[in-house]
């Protein structure tokens, strides 16, 4: 059977939006801090300059986005390393008090690539253990750290109750993924992320106010946003690893 693609659908077919609605946004943060730096060079632990940069944002900035949501009144979707949580006990929970979204981004911030499915088990149930631990959360969406999943990933989120995965680059609208190639195979919605939409720097207050100006779109949190798109009868699509020409 021949695969067809229609580009002229503005949309995937199936998909939609709620009614009155024409696009969605979404606000998400990475609760990274140390976590990072902390996995890749673990001997920057000692040094003073290093720790106090990546601490900023626990320290200080998350209390500056929560300020800002508060005042625009929206709920965003926090990913929270479980390392992050056990460091940064206190303005964790604010982020879950304050009624925003916690989902999970590893233990410490470890990136997939290279590792075995059963070492990145591993890291997906201690991070979920600090998450419930420390927070009484237990998170039903997923961002892999450095942005890095293995095709073994999705079928780990199916297994441990994940909704939904929001990691992938490759489409413009969300979608349902499949675990796997086989039949049946247990699904997640997908909600496609880009490096473009990674701002690290802009005005945030300005943006969510333009945001907010537009007709018909909806500022929603990533699980919102999944749970809409689980009731949509969609195609999953299954993404096949390559095979290199010899």
């Amino acid at each position: 059977m021949t695969e067809t693609v229609d580009w002229r659908l503005p949309t995937p077919p199936g998909f939609r939006w709620p009614d009155g609605i024409r696009a969605a946004a979404c606000f998400t943060f990475d609760v990274d801090a140390e976590s990072p730096i902390l996995f890749e060079y673990p001997e920057t632990a000692a040094w003073l300059g290093v720790m106090s940069h990546q601490a900023y944002g626990a320290r200080t900035g998350i209390a500056r986005l929560l300020r800002v949501l508060d005042r625009r009144r929206i709920r965003a979707t926090f990913f929270i390393p479980g390392y992050s949580a056990e460091r940064w006990p206190a303005i964790c929970r604010a982020i879950r008090d304050a009624g925003h979204e916690i989902a999970h981004h590893g233990y410490l911030h470890e990136g997939a690539h290279g590792a075995i499915p059963a070492v990145e088990e591993e890291r997906l149930l201690r991070g979920l253990a600090s998450l419930d631990e420390v927070l009484g959360v237990h998170p039903t969406g997923y961002r892999g750290p450095n942005w890095e999943l293995t095709f073994e990933t999705p079928a780990i989120l199916a297994r441990h109750g994940f909704v939904y995965d929001s990691g992938l680059m490759d489409a413009d609208h969300p979608y349902v993924l499949a675990t796997s190639a086989e039949p049946g195979a247990a699904t997640l919605v997908e909600l496609p992320g880009h490096w473009s939409l990674d701002d690290w720097d802009v005005a945030l207050e300005r943006l969510i106010e333009r945001a907010q100006a537009i007709d018909g779109l909806w500022i929603a949190t990533a699980a919102e946003i999944a749970a809409h798109v689980a009731t949509l009868d969609l195609e999953p699509v299954v993404h096949r690893r390559p095979i290199l020409p010899d």
